[in-house]
């Protein structure tokens, strides 16, 4: 059974740090390359950051570069987002995303929510 279980959400102050993490259970995590989306009160989901399979390799949006930093673990098949400087137009639902790095297969975890506030 495939599952992606996001954790690390929470209420935090502007200015402040958040980690997440994303474990992922059920497929051949490094066949994977993995992201981070987020989606806030409009319609779209916005990509935050990708990694690569093995790490050599990562993208960001432009509206957290320098502040976020993903990684991962494939011995613990788990990816996580480090948030730094986080901003009140940071607060959405954080989502996990697996995507086969040849056959069309996409697995989304449930999310996770991320509230910037005073």
């Amino acid at each position: 059974q495939v599952q992606l279980v996001e954790s690390g959400g929470g209420l935090v102050q502007p200015g402040g740090s958040l980690r997440l993490s994303c474990a992922a259970s059920g497929f051949t995590f490094s066949s994977y390359t993995m992201s981070w989306y987020r989606q806030g009160p409009g319609p779209e989901r916005e990509l935050v950051a990708v990694i690569t399979r093995f790490g050599g390799s990562t993208n960001y949006a432009d509206s957290v570069k320098g502040r976020f930093t993903i990684s991962r673990d494939n011995a613990k098949n788990t990816v996580y987002l480090q948030m730094n400087s986080l901003k009140p137009e940071d607060t959405a639902v954080y989502y996990c995303n697996a995507k086969h790095y040849y056959d069309p297969i996409n697995y989304w975890g449930q999310g996770t929510q991320v509230t910037v506030s005073s």
